[in-house]
């Protein structure tokens, strides 16, 4: 009887002993359980907020300054396609000035290589054409655009033809590698021809379809090749040349006029 007594006491200790911690522990205010995580956390999510409010900030100052970019590029691209269009109507305007000195005058762009029957049938003008004596040409500026500028103005403006070809021939000389030597010697070939000097006109009107097969006035020197040989009675030599502008510049008006020409012959 004592000793199951005793082992019963000893249950009950060891029970005792076991409950009274984990009632300590389940009576234990919720608040003292892990508060510093809670807070850490909290001041955490308070960092990791501000940092993408900072980061929203940024991208908003960039997409704005990307904006105000964008306008800017807008405003010189359309300024840059303003000036384009006023250079290709000024342009456009010179070219159809040029073919109004000639009664045979037509506006074409082609990107063909020169025509052998052409520039053998000018190139007994080149000698002739050396010992021209033209006028005095004005005094060059060293500035190519204003040579150039000046030249024509003398053709159109102040219709002092003389003067003009003595002024385009000087620039030919002054700048050989220009942009505007093709142009050049197609005015001389036009003035040239207005003053009934067809072999220089030739000369110079092959010049341009040999050197220049890319400018767009290769093909109305071509055909103006032909136009002068024809008016000269050289009639096969002509159509060889009008067929050859047919056939090399299609769909130009120089080639329209050429096939006009092979038609009625």
């Amino acid at each position: 009887m004592s000793s199951n007594f005793r082992t019963h006491l000893l249950s009950l200790s060891l029970l005792v002993g076991v409950a009274v911690p984990w009632a300590a522990t389940a009576q234990a205010p919720i608040s003292d359980v892990g508060s510093g995580s809670i807070e850490d956390r909290v001041t955490s999510l308070e960092r990791i907020s501000n940092a993408h409010s900072q980061l929203l900030t940024q991208l908003q100052q960039q997409l704005s300054d990307s904006q105000r970019d964008i306008d800017t590029l807008r405003g010189q691209i359309q300024e840059n396609q303003y000036q384009l269009s006023q250079v290709a109507d000024r342009q456009k305007q010179i070219y159809q000035q040029m073919d109004s000195l000639s009664s045979q005058g037509s506006a074409a762009n082609a990107n063909a290589t020169a025509s052998g029957a052409a520039a053998g049938a000018a190139a007994g003008a080149a000698t002739d054409s050396s010992t021209t004596a033209p006028a005095q040409a004005p005094a060059s500026t060293g500035d190519e655009n204003s040579d150039y500028n000046a030249a024509v103005s003398l053709a159109l403006e102040k219709k002092q033809y003389d003067q003009a070809i003595s002024a385009f021939q000087a620039f030919i000389k002054q700048y050989p590698k220009s942009t505007y030597l093709p142009n050049a010697n197609y005015w001389l070939g036009q003035l040239y021809y207005n003053k009934g000097k067809k072999d220089d006109a030739a000369y110079f009107y092959a010049v341009v379809v040999k050197n220049f097969p890319k400018s767009p006035k290769s093909s109305d020197a071509m055909y103006k090749v032909g136009v002068i040989m024809q008016e000269k009675g050289q009639v096969d030599k002509a159509k060889a040349v009008y067929s050859q502008v047919v056939k090399q510049y299609p769909n130009t008006d120089a080639a329209k006029q050429a096939q006009k020409r092979l038609s009625s012959q």
